[in-house]
């Protein structure tokens, strides 16, 4: 399996991962609202994250390669989308920005721990 599957694959299940643990510590620890926020940045960044994957596996692979302007449609489309959505979680005061941060920056922590794992298997690889 290529490098870039490999981290796609590992950063799809460490999002759910680490969705689960935090968001269900965040209502342990936390007040309502700040866990809420964790769950709801968790899914939604989790589930743009799936979507956005999905776009460009169908866009990028042969035969059916899709214009760049489909691609940057679907894109802006579901940034408008998870825009909406953060304001109404916010203005409804459904969630609190603290906790909704945390959850949306989920996949980042995600995408860090991918890249120090495939860093660490290339440097133990060469070392071999």
């Amino acid at each position: 399996m290529e490098i870039q599957q490999r981290i796609i694959h590992f950063v799809t299940r460490a999002n759910w991962i680490l969705s689960a643990v935090v968001s269900i510590l965040g209502f342990i620890l936390l007040p309502l609202d700040v866990a809420y926020g964790i769950l709801f940045g968790g899914l939604l960044v989790t589930i743009n994250f799936h979507l956005l994957a999905k776009t460009l596996k169908n866009a990028l692979t042969p035969p059916h390669l899709a214009s760049h302007n489909l691609i940057l449609a679907k894109y802006y489309l579901r940034f408008l989308a998870n825009g909406f959505i953060i304001f109404v979680l916010i203005a409804g005061h459904i969630v609190h920005p603290v906790g909704l941060v945390i959850g949306l920056s989920l996949v980042v922590f995600s995408i860090i721990l991918a890249t120090i794992c495939e860093v660490k298997k290339l440097i133990f690889k060469e070392a071999v």
